[in-house]
């Protein structure tokens, strides 16, 4: 098989912290191919409707903290008409499915404008995209990636790259080098996937009244999280109209006035490195997706003449592979606000952990305890065993708590702008390995780049 493409830097993976990591790269003077499976960019936030971005705010929702390449995509998506910005979103609302803390500042957005937008701001930078290309395999010499080989419309092609960067979502890259992981818990377990759906010509007014007659009945019961609708969904299920295992609706109002987002669906032990378990895990999820249509018609105030406007093309994966790096990020660390020294980020995401292996209607939502923020290292970045290789977005070096916390998209959108500048120092620096990077650089970088440290 001869090398059929030659870069600096290959980015692996066109989800959010894949975009990110190649226009940083790029703008850093590094020539970039960005591969991608599918036929667009955005991955779980375009292909899998996912939104809207969670908070991008400290704790007290009074200060911005993820920003950089982040906040200039969404600034991009508001001027197309395609997203509202987060400092005019507040909780409590129905951008924010109504929910309070931990939901300040999110981020509706189109996915369709999403595409778009990333997909310019990708080119303008000048990196080379290639759809269609699935990773198949790495090969490696001593502790380097020397080439990844994809299957394209062509057959199998490779990769000859001084930098890789892993934006697969699931490790591929990673695991295929060498590098030391473990899958969900360690147990066997992961957290249960979701199809998400979008709902239009609702009548929003009826149903934003109906749900705001409710605010007094949100509450946590013996670990199930009740949100919207759980009254008409108790109803739903003792009519037998309901099995879906989970036991409200979290729904968020859309861009468009009568389009609304709707996170309900819950398949459970999908392993997303196993194609026979996503296959069946999305026909399960189209299967949950009818009952969710004919609930909405028939109990919904202002459904009765909702239409099913899109199902996501795949999956929403919570957690297969976790990397094992240079310094493992802990739930206990996130939660008393600790930055170490050499933080990439800021977040104040709380953690998030859904019911894992055989789990029903769990959902654990644990909120800071010190601190208005906490940071992510960038040795959560740098996996063992292979040196020119970052991995940026789910699969990072963290527990699987933690993990829960910062695989939403802001914080990893901004885990890849620091893996495309690190690629490029290390590759302006000599080829240095990436456990090596010049930290003052990167972060001075990073902060000339709009993002912020503290």
């Amino acid at each position: 098989m001869k090398d059929s493409f030659r870069t600096q830097v290959l980015v692996v993976g066109g989800g959010p912290s894949g975009i990110t990591a190649a226009i940083a790269a790029a703008r850093q003077g590094m020539k970039v191919m960005l591969v991608e499976q599918g036929a667009c960019l955005g991955g779980m936030a375009t292909r899998g409707l996912v939104q809207p971005f969670m908070t991008c705010y400290d704790m007290s929702g009074e200060q911005m903290i993820i920003r950089g390449l982040f906040e200039e995509i969404v600034d991009r998506m508001v001027a197309m008409g395609g997203a509202i910005h987060p400092k005019d979103v507040r909780w409590e609302t129905p951008y924010t499915a109504w929910m309070k803390e931990g939901h300040d500042h999110e981020t509706p957005f189109d996915p369709e404008i999403m595409k778009v937008a990333v997909e310019r701001m990708t080119l303008e930078s000048g990196v080379k995209i290639l759809y269609h290309a699935a990773f198949v395999t790495t090969e490696t010499k001593n502790d380097r990636i020397d080439k990844v080989v994809l299957l394209t419309r062509k057959g199998l092609e490779s990769v000859t790259a001084d930098f890789v960067i892993d934006t697969t979502g699931d490790g591929d890259v990673s695991a295929s080098a060498g590098v030391p992981f473990y899958y969900g818990n360690g147990e066997g377990g992961v957290q249960p996937s979701t199809l998400f759906l979008r709902l239009n010509n609702v009548e929003s007014d009826k149903l934003i009244a109906d749900v705001e007659s409710h605010l007094g009945e949100f509450r946590r019961v013996n670990g199930v999280s009740y949100r919207a609708l759980h009254w008409f969904v108790e109803k739903a299920e003792n009519n037998g109209e309901w099995d879906i295992k989970r036991k409200s609706v979290n729904l968020h109002k859309c861009v468009r006035e009568d389009e609304w987002s709707v996170n309900v669906t819950r398949i459970l032990d999908v392993n997303s490195l196993d194609s026979e378990s996503m296959t069946a895990g999305e026909i399960e999820g189209r299967r949950q997706v009818e009952q969710v249509v004919n609930f909405f018609h028939k109990y919904v105030p202002g459904c009765k003449n909702a239409t099913l406007m899109k199902t996501a093309e795949t999956l929403g994966i919570r957690e297969s592979r976790h990397i094992i790096g240079d310094f493992v990020l802990n739930a206990e660390d996130l939660l008393n606000g600790v930055v170490p020294e050499d933080s990439i980020l800021l977040a104040s995401n709380s953690v998030d952990v859904h019911g894992g292996q055989g789990a029903t209607n769990t959902t654990n939502y644990t909120l800071m305890k010190n601190g208005n923020w906490y940071g992510v290292p960038y040795r959560a970045l740098v996996p063992k065993e292979i040196t020119n290789l970052l991995v940026a977005g789910r699969p990072l070096s963290a527990t699987s708590d933690a993990a829960g916390a910062v695989r939403v998209m802001p914080p990893c959108m901004a885990m890849g702008q620091a893996a495309g500048i690190a690629a490029a120092l290390c590759i302006k620096e000599g080829g240095k390995a990436a456990k090596d990077v010049d930290m003052e650089h990167l972060l001075k970088t990073l902060k000339d780049n709009k993002a912020f440290l503290g």
